[in-house]
């Protein structure tokens, strides 16, 4: 279970402290997907930020799987979201001088069981259920921006986190491009029983998920239907 429990976000401004979030709260549980929306600036991104244990909240608790990563050293804290966290951005951030292939399995890299625990045949798998099995040794600039994206989700997935996180995944692709990963998403968190939390500007992409909440004035509320 992911609980987040009255997070609040602030930053220091010449004005005084500029409030981000405030006491956001809320329970998800594996196999949920949810679609977050709000205005640009609204604080998606720093509120998936900080579920992915990359920014400190300045108050309230953060807890994935009965753990606080913000109660963990820099070390620990590491390969827990290496371990626990898949993240999708807008931009596929893939490595281009590496293959299809080793983009997905750079992740384990880090991993001490890296050449026992399967990780090929996995990421192998991985790619065929993206549609991409008979791409693995093409570089990125080989591929358009939807199957890179497609990428970008086997590499978040080859940990088997118990969290994924996509900021604006379909943001970059056209309408088709979208559909397709959009699709992925929501069939590979339900095949892997993974929460899956998408912040995004799309109404589109957001109807497709069974939950979807509105950030807005620093605060999270459910979204109307």
């Amino acid at each position: 279970m992911l609980e987040v429990s009255q997070v609040r976000k602030e930053y220091q401004a010449p004005g005084g402290p500029l409030t981000i979030l405030s006491g956001v709260s809320f329970n998800f549980e594996r196999g949920d997907a949810v679609a977050i929306m709000g205005p640009s600036g609204a604080g998606k991104s720093t509120l998936l930020y900080i579920l992915g244990g990359l920014e400190q909240p300045t108050s309230g608790t953060v807890v994935l799987d009965g753990r606080n990563p913000y109660q963990m050293g820099e070390k620990e804290l590491a390969a827990f979201r290496n371990q626990a966290i898949g993240f999708i951005f807008q931009d596929h951030c893939l490595l281009p001088q590496c293959s299809v292939l080793e983009n997905v399995l750079v992740p384990t890299l880090v991993a001490q069981d890296a050449h026992n625990a399967g990780y090929m045949d996995r990421a192998r798998q991985l790619l065929d259920q993206v549609g991409l099995g008979d791409r693995l040794r093409h570089r990125p600039a080989e591929l358009s921006g939807g199957e890179k994206q497609r990428v970008a989700l086997a590499r978040a997935l080859i940990c088997k986190p118990l969290l994924l996180l996509c900021d604006e995944p379909t943001g970059n692709l056209d309408q088709a491009s979208a559909d397709v990963v959009a699709s992925l998403l929501l069939e590979l968190r339900e095949r892997q029983e993974t929460i899956l939390v998408v912040v995004t500007h799309s109404a589109e992409l957001a109807s497709r998920f069974p939950a979807r909440y509105e950030l807005d004035h620093a605060n999270l509320h459910a979204a109307r239907a």
